[in-house]
């Protein structure tokens, strides 16, 4: 299947008066209808940076290299009126981390819904019926919407950012941290609703540091520790057979997995070691030599010089 997004060495730096921040570095990855990828990692990895790379929402004092190609457009040339007007909520659209912040609260869901209709697809001829139809979808009923905000539970506040994200029935939908603060049963009522967005033939980005998250709903997955992407592949093998040992590490950490933590920090990403930034916390670091050079096995890549398995050789 062709893919809808294509990350072609995707790196990004910012440079501030007494350091340079490497906060994504050499990232590839495609984003298919029907599929959904988890982006999974330690907090401050550059995760959420990414996110907002592919949707040109990065400071003035970023550098970017790379391609973010939508079909034939390359997002990464293109200037704030293209990616304001053709592509930001209508191709591709941001389900952030807070609800709470990002709705209006002297404003009730449906109006908010209902101006985002009339702004992103203004051929609707009943956007108060496209409204109910909405929230519907994502599991709200449409009284819901007359609601305030600060009247809305938490779950129901995700609900109607993803009834937003929505709007503009983009073909890619970029979900950054969208469980935060919830409990486990809102957790995987959101997620579920995201795999269903894939399912329905949209190409769904979950950005996440809940692995049994991942777990439940990803088709895909990629590890990203210290700027890049350290392991890749579809989730259910990834998932049950971890090639690399920071995946093994975090999958350990988990409750289901015996709540082993990893020891040590993630590297500051002004100060990223040469080699392999994850040497230090490495169970197999003795006898370990080289760079982590990236490889393909299959539909899996791993970037490793020691790894876990000898089905790839780095």
């Amino acid at each position: 299947m062709t893919a809808v997004l294509s990350v072609q060495g995707l790196s990004v730096r910012f440079r501030l008066r007494d350091a340079i921040v490497q906060a994504v570095t050499d990232v590839s990855f495609e984003l298919e209808p029907g599929r959904l990828l988890a982006l999974v990692g330690e907090s401050g990895c550059g995760k959420s940076v990414l996110a907002a790379a592919l949707l040109g929402l990065l400071p003035g004092n970023a550098e970017i290299r790379g391609r973010v190609l939508l079909g034939e457009e390359d997002l990464s040339a293109a200037d704030e009126r293209t990616l304001a007007r053709r592509v930001r909520g209508r191709r591709v659209a941001l389900v952030p981390q807070s609800a709470a912040t990002a709705l209006t609260p002297v404003r009730t869901a449906r109006g908010q819904l209902v101006e985002a209709l009339g702004t992103l697809r203004p051929d609707i001829r009943d956007p108060d019926g496209e409204a109910n139809r909405l929230a519907e979808r994502v599991g709200l009923r449409p009284a819901d919407l007359d609601r305030y905000p600060h009247e809305l539970s938490g779950g129901m506040a995700q609900r109607v950012v993803l009834a937003l994200a929505l709007a503009g029935d983009p073909e890619v939908i970029l979900a950054d941290e969208p469980t935060t603060g919830l409990d486990r049963p809102l957790v995987e009522r959101t997620v579920d609703a995201l795999r269903g967005l894939a399912d329905d033939g949209r190409a769904v980005l979950l950005i996440t540091h809940d692995l049994a998250a991942a777990e439940r709903v990803a088709t895909d997955v990629a590890v990203m520790y210290a700027s890049r992407i350290v392991e890749q592949g579809p989730a259910a093998e990834v998932f049950a057979d971890p090639w690399h040992p920071y995946t093994r590490g975090l999958l350990d950490a988990t409750p289901a997995r015996g709540f082993r933590p990893l020891p040590g920090h993630p590297p500051d990403l002004s100060a990223l070691p040469k080699g392999c930034a994850f040497r230090p916390r490495c169970p197999q670091r003795d006898g370990c030599t080289g760079d982590p050079v990236p490889r393909r096995a299959g539909d899996r890549m791993l970037a490793c010089a020691h790894p876990l398995t000898e089905e790839v050789s780095c």
